[in-house]
């Protein structure tokens, strides 16, 4: 049987890192890595190319644009891609380019470590091999692979710096396992194939995210809109709360909504839906001109912003668009 024949992007992150003066920084190549992997990898065709050496921090939005223009210059050639990131923002980076590379054909599966693949006690083989295992499957679409788990692109968080499990899939069935059967996929996570697959090239870089605290001062929307920003994704209190009492947030909302200004709202709460119709100080927010994102994590709405802004003449197409499931950030079970 014909070999799979898989691409290996390295992009830095403490997978390939090692010890300098400065601390912990990306030194090793993709053939270091794959050294590692073991003989695992004599059952693919694989390739490698280095195409960035970042820790992840540095990952902006720009970068997200350049992996998404690699993998589309060359998937037709791979079975699968594997792309090496850090574990800080690979959450953003899963998610920007499920929307870049929405309806892709082929795998591509994002992974990490927690401890460089250097170190005895690394996680990296593992994660390594499991993001292989993905990218083989011949399932389309952008994964996150972690802890012997595969998450879908628009679903992963990272919720833990120290623990091997760095990441859950928020809202959403994990997208395969590995366990004694090998690589188990979840068919009702997976992406359906399309037939129109392109580059949806191009992300908004005025967006801006904002957490609410209690007593938070209205005028930093002031400061928003003075900054040109086209959209806001606020982090709002429990199923869906802004205060409106003393300092009256919502009045702003008003304001940034009729200035032209995207305001999009979910929860700090990382499980379940958010409701804004349940209180009235969600309402209050709603009948502003706010959108709801529901059970979309923070990582898919600030992305799935960034992608919208982009290509929208009007600010009202916003809500239209993120009434869409795109690529499985959204459950549309309030319809």
């Amino acid at each position: 049987m014909k070999q799979k024949k898989l691409l290996l992007l390295t992009t830095g992150g403490t997978i390939a890192s090692a010890d300098t003066e400065a601390g912990l920084a990306p030194t090793i190549t993709g053939a270091g890595l794959t050294a590692f992997v073991g003989s695992m990898l004599s059952a693919f065709d694989v390739e490698v190319q280095d195409i960035l050496r970042l820790d992840s921090s540095n990952m902006q939005p720009e970068e997200w644009e350049f992996i998404a223009r690699t993998i589309h210059g060359c998937w037709e050639a791979y079975d699968g891609v594997v792309l090496t990131h850090g574990t800080d923002t690979m959450a953003y980076t899963a998610a920007a380019l499920s929307f870049l590379l929405q309806g892709i054909p082929i795998p591509v599966v994002l992974t990490g470590a927690q401890l460089p693949i250097t170190h005895p006690l690394s996680d990296a083989t593992d994660n390594l091999r499991t993001a292989f295992a993905m990218a083989a499957s011949g399932r389309g679409g952008v994964y996150l692979a972690f802890d012997r788990r595969v998450i879908l692109g628009t679903r992963a968080v990272k919720t833990h710096t120290m623990d091997f499990r760095a990441f859950d899939s928020v809202n959403a069935p994990f997208a395969a396992e590995v366990n004694a059967h090998g690589l188990v996929l979840n068919e009702a996570v997976l992406p359906q194939p399309r037939m129109d697959y392109t580059l949806q090239d191009g992300l908004c870089r005025q967006v801006f995210l904002l957490k609410l605290v209690p007593g938070l001062d209205p005028h930093i929307f002031d400061l928003l809109l003075q900054m040109g920003t086209r959209g806001i994704v606020i982090e709002a209190f429990g199923a869906g709360g802004v205060q409106f009492i003393r300092r009256d947030l919502t009045r702003k909302l008003h304001e940034a909504v009729r200035c032209g200004v995207s305001v999009v709202v979910c929860s700090q709460c990382l499980y379940e839906r958010s409701d804004f119709s349940l209180y009235e100080v969600g309402q209050r927010a709603l009948e502003q001109g706010v959108i709801q994102t529901f059970d979309m994590t923070t990582e898919a709405a600030v992305t799935k912003l960034m992608w919208v802004l982009h290509r929208i003449s009007a600010p009202q197409e916003t809500a239209e668009w993120f009434g869409r499931n795109l690529v499985g950030e959204i459950s549309l079970l309030h319809e």
